[in-house]
């Protein structure tokens, strides 16, 4: 059964992958740095479409006095998220299109979600609507129009964004931009093959399985790319774009 963008069936691979692939622990290294460098002040967060509950479990780890909140649309990946984090983190079900908060954490986050929603500015205008005055917003997704492929259509994402239409769609919602970020960028000549060279290339999950060696490697080299951003550099191409924003106070 799909809904909502998305096949609750794959839940129960990403709960068995998530914590060893070098792209979800790459993403969640430059999530929580995101997060502390831009936020310090920070001691409530919100992540819309939780899924299994990786990245707000990374999230714990560092911070385990912050209140904590995931939404999923799936109880599929609720039940995967209660596995993971048995206590401590607030879960429920909720449509990301429709936020109960008003202005109530101090971030809010989505990754990898919006792309997966026909109507993404009623995501982005609920995270609005969360966030406290002066409080920030991270999301992620996939970038560049190009690289759309049969894992895409698997993935039942609804498009791949630029830096100028993820931005854009940000300043509607009424958000301040601080920065975009590409990010898997030095990998990304490896994406392009497995993307663009394998017409029956299968769900993300099958591409991101890999050999030990291989996904350390992988590994290696994301956190070489994210101690560049994090210093600064902005590189112009990438498999995925991060951004980070605050509503005005």
């Amino acid at each position: 059964m799909t809904s909502g963008g998305y096949d609750p069936e794959h839940f129960g691979k990403l709960f068995a992958l998530e914590a060893a692939s070098f792209w979800f622990r790459g993403r969640s290294d430059l999530i929580n740095w995101a997060l502390d460098r831009n936020f310090p002040a920070a001691k409530s967060f919100l992540e819309l479409g939780c899924g299994t509950g990786y990245v707000i479990s990374r999230i714990r780890e560092v911070h385990p006095d912050w209140r904590l909140v995931g939404t999923e649309l799936f109880e599929e990946g609720l039940a995967k998220a209660r596995i993971r984090m048995p206590s401590g983190v607030e879960l429920r079900q909720q449509d990301a299109t429709q936020s109960p908060y008003d202005s109530e954490f101090d971030v809010v986050g989505a990754f990898d979600v919006i792309e997966h929603v026909e109507n993404a500015p009623a995501v982005l205008a609920g995270m609005y609507k969360a966030v406290k005055p002066g409080g920030g917003l991270l999301i992620t997704v996939p970038q560049h129009k190009w690289l759309w492929s049969e894992a895409d259509v698997a993935a039942h994402h609804v498009k791949r964004y630029t830096k100028r239409e993820l931005t854009d769609e940000l300043r509607a919602a009424g958000f301040e931009v601080s920065r975009v970020a590409s990010f898997v960028s030095l990998l990304l000549p490896a994406m392009m093959a497995s993307r663009l060279l394998k017409k029956d290339a299968g769900n993300v999950e099958e591409e991101l399985d890999m050999a030990a060696p291989l996904n350390k490697a992988c590994y290696g080299v994301m956190r070489l790319e994210s101690a560049l951003v994090r210093a600064g550099l902005n590189f112009p191409v990438g498999g995925s774009l991060l951004a980070i924003a605050r509503r005005p106070a």
